[in-house]
């Protein structure tokens, strides 16, 4: 009974279980295989690829699996950057570099990064089981090919209003994710920092307010949080950090020893490391930029700290590093997807009543 409900039916699941969609380099094809296989959805984030990798990402995964997974983009894909906002961010950023022996990075070129249209229509020509987004919603006519090929389509929402415009756009189904969640705050119809209601309040108050399913992310990460969430009314459960820590996932090394360290249970909101507010494991860079001001936003400030970055991962130095991280990590036990899987759904039916459990 509690695996089978309208989501698992409407994105033919064998459980209710969504991987979420990681940005910037951390998704990949074999976590998402490995999801889906396994009965989830597995995601891939493809928001930083160009369209003929979305194309190659969606024949990858195949693969591996002939089951459902999903392709996220974000929406809009970036911010608009004046020359001040540059001149700005390499000021702020300016004693980092020196600090680290690096030349700052020359300003990218305007096409530097993917054209959203030409990534829309990569995504209907891959044809994934699911289009998944955050950061808004897609224009009508996209909403409107993705039925015409049968592609579901999931978005995400951090207050009851954004899930109701995306209910009222005519999408499949709504991610209702609460300030607990690790990696970017995907506002878009206020500040995010305006929008940070936890998910003990935001899953059953947008549960009341749609007929849509909705998925149950933030701040889970075992088998309790997964059945605490649909006893609140969830269909289904997203989990980003708990699939981050697994081998499969495409964290780098240091930042997956870092979810398993003690400092995984201080996490933090910041613009610092992308230019758009995130959570992730609290560091020195994080802590020293937190009162600044004028931060550009996404991507340039993604750009101007690439260097840090690099230079971090070399060092094995976590301070520079944008380790997203929910608050839940400290749960974390698992490091490879498949047990994962296994022991969220073994706990989940545990804590579940004896009405729902089979």
């Amino acid at each position: 009974m509690w695996k089978a409900n309208r989501i698992t039916q409407l994105l033919e699941l064998q459980i209710p279980l969504i991987q979420g969609p990681f940005g910037g380099g951390l998704s990949s094809v074999t976590l998402a295989a490995t999801v889906s296989q396994a009965g989830g959805l597995g995601s891939f984030g493809a928001h930083h690829l160009m369209p003929t990798e979305i194309v190659a990402t969606a024949t990858a995964i195949r693969r591996y699996t002939d089951r459902p997974f999903a392709l996220n983009l974000w929406i809009p894909p970036h911010d608009a950057a004046s020359p001040a906002d540059v001149q700005r961010g390499a000021e702020l950023l300016a004693p980092y570099y020196r600090e680290l022996g690096l030349t700052p990075p020359e300003l990218p070129q305007s096409d530097y990064w993917p054209d959203y249209g030409e990534q829309v229509a990569a995504i209907l020509e891959a044809r994934p089981a699911v289009f998944s987004f955050v950061y808004g919603i897609p224009e009508p006519a996209i909403l409107a090919a993705c039925r015409q090929r049968g592609i579901r389509t999931l978005g995400t929402a951090t207050t009851v209003a954004e899930a109701l415009a995306l209910q009222d756009a005519g999408v499949d189904a709504v991610v209702a994710t609460g300030f607990e969640a690790g990696g970017h705050r995907v506002s878009f119809m206020e500040q995010p920092e305006r929008c940070l209601t936890g998910s003990l309040a935001l899953i059953p108050n947008v549960r009341d307010a749609l007929t849509v399913p909705v998925v149950a992310a933030g701040g889970i990460a075992d088998g309790r949080g997964m059945a605490a969430a649909m006893l609140l009314g969830a269909d289904a459960v997203q989990m980003g950090t708990a699939f981050l820590a697994c081998q499969e996932s495409n964290a780098s090394p240091i930042h997956r020893r870092m979810l398993f360290s003690d400092r995984a249970a201080s996490t933090g909101l910041s613009r610092a490391f992308s230019g758009r507010l995130a959570r992730g494991i609290r560091n020195r860079f994080m802590d020293t930029m937190e009162d600044q001001q004028g931060i550009p936003g996404y991507p340039l400030q993604t750009w101007l700290t690439r260097p840090l970055k690099q230079a971090a991962q070399q060092q094995d130095d976590p301070e520079y590093l944008a380790l997203w991280a929910g608050q839940a990590t400290p749960l974390l036990r698992h490091r490879q997807a498949e047990v994962l899987i296994n022991t969220l759904v073994s706990d989940c039916r545990k804590n579940l009543p004896a009405t729902l459990r089979d």
